[in-house]
């Protein structure tokens, strides 16, 4: 890969899909994969017309960041949550739960285990061909990390059916993801990103760990460090010898709601020491609202990691300030120094595809501010 600026600018993966393609996609057009094209086309234009440094697909073809999975891996399966009511064992907690989240039952699909995971096609690699055919910029990848799918596709009374352990499930998870990540690597891939959203929810106390991202958690019923163990673990087996990309990993708090105070809180303090183990070199994280504490928190990660610095906020109309931008890239690099950090949004544009946290053009807006802060920062 080639040397990316300080503060080189990217999105954190998904684009507001169109409502043509939400719509072909739900009755599965013939055409459907040139409508997809044209889409991730147009996500890559948008990209390029705000001058980012890194572009991504926009996520285009899929349904959500991880959900994809089903249409390209035998052993998964869609379930909504509720169908998924039907194996809790707690319905009361789990119905209070979606309550909290603020997110229907019937609106949210996971991916879920039901017998060995066999990939019948590319997770991402034929995706990001395709994109590579239309740009000479860098291109990020994204994928869904091996602890998230581990996590959410153990269901009891379903998974256990085909594998003994969650343990054994996630050897196949990572089998995978790490036979996809190398050919990504080998086919010339700049940034291969996972993403890990919920190893924030791991370290919060109170009510706040109740509240799941996602209801990705079914399964997680270890103390958080000794989760938290075995997520690191995951991680460092699908990218142990993967050289050339940059490895990327992004932890957020949640982006399914525009009502900040059903979302997750608090610092990142509790997860550097375990980002510290991972080899990953860098962490894309959120940093565009208060429920993502400070700078400070940061100071302890080894040298040679990198940030990605959650910027503006994905799930907010108004179009941040360039200067604010610049004032708060300026407090992580008298941490970390300018070297180390690159901007993005806090999370996706668009989660769901039928449920975006952004319009297209305020999007735009926001990658702009993002484009011209760099170029302050850099001046």
């Amino acid at each position: 890969m080639s040397a990316l600026p300080h503060f080189a600018t990217s999105m954190v993966g998904s684009w507001p899909r169109p409502s043509r393609l939400i719509d072909a996609a739900r009755r599965k057009v013939p055409d459907l994969r040139a409508i997809e094209d044209e889409c991730v086309l147009a996500a890559l234009a948008a990209q390029e017309s705000a001058g980012l440094d890194v572009v991504t697909d926009g996520e285009q073809r899929r349904d959500n960041f991880y959900s994809f999975l089903c249409g390209r891996v035998d052993g998964l399966k869609l379930m909504t949550l509720a169908e998924l009511l039907d194996y809790v064992e707690d319905k009361a907690a789990f119905e209070t739960l979606l309550a909290a989240l603020d997110v229907p039952a019937f609106a949210i699909k996971v991916a879920v285990a039901g017998g060995r995971l066999r990939a019948r096609t590319s997770l991402v690699l034929d995706d990001f061909r395709f994109l590579r055919r239309h740009t000479t910029r860098p291109i990020k990848v994204t994928l869904p990390g091996p602890y998230l799918v581990t996590r959410s596709a153990w269901v009891k009374g379903i998974t256990d059916k085909a594998f003994a352990t969650r343990e054994a499930l996630a050897d196949d998870v990572v089998a995978l993801l790490r036979t996809e990540i190398l050919a990504l690597a080998a086919a010339g891939a700049d940034v291969i990103q996972i993403d890990e959203p919920v190893l924030t929810e791991l370290v919060f106390a109170g009510k706040s760990a109740t509240r799941t991202f996602m209801c990705a958690a079914l399964a997680a019923a270890a103390a958080p460090e000794e989760e938290l163990a075995f997520a690191v673990g995951l991680i460092n087996r699908v990218f142990e010898g993967v050289s050339g990309p940059l490895t990327a990993m992004h932890v957020c708090r949640g982006n399914w709601s525009r009502d900040e105070s059903v979302l997750l809180g608090g610092s990142y303090d509790a997860l550097v020491p375990h980002f510290a183990r991972m080899n990953v070199r860098q962490f894309v994280l959120e940093y565009a609202t208060p429920r993502a504490g400070t700078a400070a928190a940061l100071a302890d990660l080894p040298a040679d990691r990198m940030l990605g610095l959650g910027a503006v906020n994905p799930r907010t109309e108004e179009i941040e300030d360039v200067d604010s931008v610049v004032r708060r890239a300026r407090e992580f690099a008298a941490v970390l120094g300018p070297d180390r950090i690159h901007l993005n949004p806090d999370c996706g544009f668009a989660t769901f595809a039928d449920r975006p946290m952004a319009s297209d053009v305020v999007a735009r807006g926001k990658l702009g501010v993002l484009v011209e802060a760099a170029k302050r920062l850099r001046g």
